[in-house]
């Protein structure tokens, strides 16, 4: 498998990013955690709990002192302060201490719910992310932002806290949906059009491949990926600069996500999000036609799902206004000077966010 990466943050490594094809080498890294003297609770949702519960737990019982699991019904609606609560009891009931561990094993909602748990339980104990769906692969489960939804509003409750270490099992890629799997490529794409450009090239030159779920392609993806998440977060590891730029087709993103009543994937959101942007970086006159289209193509080839034509335009524009980037009256926006050249800006109208709604919904 690939090499590791290391996170760094002031230049001191902080964690790392490990590449497997099974969960059997967690055995290995607990031990190196010194488990056998830990109480460890795992983490999850219960549709990746009924995939790979039982094969962690048979993986790290003889490892640790004691392990206990913890699993709420999935999806976005349990990202919130009640679950976190009921996490929090039952690690007191289980007499969790400082020196305990925890395991997010699942995709983004697991993560960022458990990350926040961890931050906060006792003001802090160690966890470890297991992501299990590409879009945590490549995104959520790196950079220690952790948080939960409050009432409607999406990721308003959190925390920068990094896990101390990021397992990957590459092969858990193999059962997800088709959906799914294409939910995580709006982060992947994001990532090259924010900071590389050769790594849009690859994935357009490779998309076959990786449409046909080619173990070799995927492997290269995520690592690529990773590597640009990474530099981001070292560089800004609490978003007072240039990790904004990661942000790239979440204003909108978001902001459908909740006018949709969250019956669209976060990644699918995202990935139309990234469209609209690039619209709205074509219409500001920063990128060229040829680049607006290169981007849309590829994106559409994702197997997005159809956006209604009777959406309400004013109302998703709405919503913007409720994200957590709005600094006074102003949104922080996320454009394109070119492919691989993100940028900041607070000058993106009512009318910019209208006029590319329109036009992706062909009006």
């Amino acid at each position: 498998m690939l090499d590791r990466l290391t996170v760094h943050m002031n230049e001191v490594p902080v964690y790392d990013i490990s590449y497997h094809d099974s969960f059997d080498e967690l055995k290995d890294l607990l031990t190196g955690f010194n488990t056998m003297d830990r109480k460890v609770c795992v983490v999850s949702d219960s549709k990746v709990a009924s995939f790979y519960m039982d094969a962690i737990l048979r993986v790290i019982e003889p490892v640790c002192k004691k392990v206990t699991s913890y699993v709420f019904p999935e999806g976005e609606p349990s990202k919130n302060l009640n679950v976190v609560r009921e996490l929090y009891e039952h690690l007191i009931l289980e007499k969790f201490d400082r020196h305990d561990l925890l395991i997010a094993l699942g995709g983004g909602v697991v993560g960022d719910l458990t990350g926040f748990s961890a931050a906060t339980y006792l003001r802090g104990i160690d966890f470890i992310q297991v992501p299990t769906s590409l879009l945590s692969q490549v995104d959520s489960s790196i950079g220690g932002k952790t948080g939960v939804d409050f009432d409607s509003y999406k990721n308003m409750v959190g925390a920068f806290y990094m896990p101390k270490h990021v397992f990957m099992n590459l092969n858990v890629l193999y059962t997800l949906d088709r959906r799914q799997f294409f939910s995580g490529m709006g982060e992947i794409v994001k990532s090259a059009l924010i900071k590389d450009y050769e790594f849009f090239n690859w994935l357009i030159d490779n998309n076959q491949d990786i449409s046909k779920l080619d173990l070799a392609t995927l492997n290269s993806m995520v690592y690529k990926c990773n590597i640009v998440k990474k530099n981001v977060v070292e560089k800004d590891p609490t978003e007072k600069g240039d990790r904004a730029l990661l942000n790239f087709g979440h204003t909108i993103g978001h902001a459908l996500e909740k006018y949709m009543n969250f019956e669209m994937l976060h990644g699918e959101c995202v990935s139309i999000g990234c469209i609209l942007s690039t619209i709205i970086s074509y219409n500001k006159g920063y990128i060229s036609v040829e680049d607006k289209n290169r981007i849309v193509e590829l994106i559409k080839t994702y197997e997005l799902p159809l956006l209604p034509q009777d959406i309400d335009v004013d109302e998703i524009i709405k919503y913007t206004k409720n994200d957590k980037k709005v600094v006074g009256n102003s949104i922080k926006f996320i454009l394109l000077r070119e492919i691989g050249d993100a940028f900041i800006t607070t000058e993106v109208t009512d009318e910019d966010m209208k006029l590319a709604i329109n036009e992706y919904l062909g009006k």
